[in-house]
């Protein structure tokens, strides 16, 4: 029998699975997307920063969701309070605040109808397939699992400040009101990251359970990655906007300096 053990493969400690869970991000996080490096760099056309704001809330408004199907589930009343601070933090309170309003303010200073961005008519098909496949993976995979896919907030805190420091410097309707989701979420998310990912570490107590945590979080970074993919087929090359998808001009609100669209009556 002490020989059979002595075969099995041990479970490796908490600080080797941290690392490879932050190897993923290191491998596969959405800053190292080509849409990323373009909108960093002030690369990105306005048509294009526009595409990006109207899709990128599809994902902004559906967190909310997702948190909110995550805490029906839970039986855990400390789980569910910690939790329910991620759904504050997005959907504010009932007259102001919440990164939902905060990217609104974004939509606004790219010259866009907020009202046009929070219908989410216009969405590409590729980043609803993408965002409603988070939302239903995290209600109906294992708690664990659900949790681990919500890691991606350990590499979020890189990228919010290099989309900061990028577009103040590339484009000019970046301010600190434009810009507030992406500031709010360097106080945010470390706090999440401390909870999610001591809970993580703390349940994956078994090598299978390690497996299937790490799985997740791919998943989730294959979820933003195609996200980008839709955006960078539609708007940058081929430049195939498919059916349903944005125009380039419907909804733009104002035109500004660096405006890259006609000028004239939107259709």
């Amino acid at each position: 029998m002490t020989a059979w053990r002595s075969a099995l493969p041990e479970t490796p400690d908490r600080q080797t699975f941290e690392s490879r869970l932050r190897a993923i991000g290191a491998e596969r996080y959405h800053d190292k997307h080509p849409f990323h490096v373009m909108l960093h760099g002030g690369e990105c056309s306005l048509t294009q920063v526009r595409a990006w704001v109207i899709n990128r809330y599809y994902y902004q408004s559906r967190i909310p969701m997702k948190d909110a199907a995550f805490m029906s589930r839970s039986e855990d009343p400390d789980l569910r309070r910690a939790w329910r601070r991620r759904i504050e933090d997005h959907d504010g309170g009932v007259e102001e605040g919440g990164g939902i309003r905060r990217w609104l303010k974004l939509a606004e200073a790219v010259g866009l109808d907020p009202d046009y961005v929070a219908s989410t008519r216009g969405v590409l098909a590729g980043t609803r397939f993408a965002v409603d496949a988070y939302v239903h993976f995290v209600r109906d995979k294992p708690m664990l699992e659900a949790v681990a896919s919500s890691l991606t907030e350990m590499f979020a805190p890189k990228i919010h400040a290099d989309r900061i420091a990028g577009l103040l410097k590339h484009y000019a309707f970046a301010d600190d009101r434009a810009l507030a989701y992406f500031r709010q979420r360097l106080n945010e998310a470390p706090e999440e990251v401390e909870f999610g990912l001591g809970y993580v570490l703390d349940h994956a107590d078994t090598l299978e359970k390690q497996d299937a945590a790490a799985a997740a979080l791919t998943f989730k970074t294959d979820v933003l990655w195609s996200q980008l993919d839709a955006l960078f087929s539609a708007y940058v090359t081929p430049g195939r906007i498919p059916p349903g998808g944005w125009d380039g001009r419907e909804a733009v609100t104002r035109f500004l300096p660096d405006d890259d669209i006609p000028k004239g009556p939107n259709p």
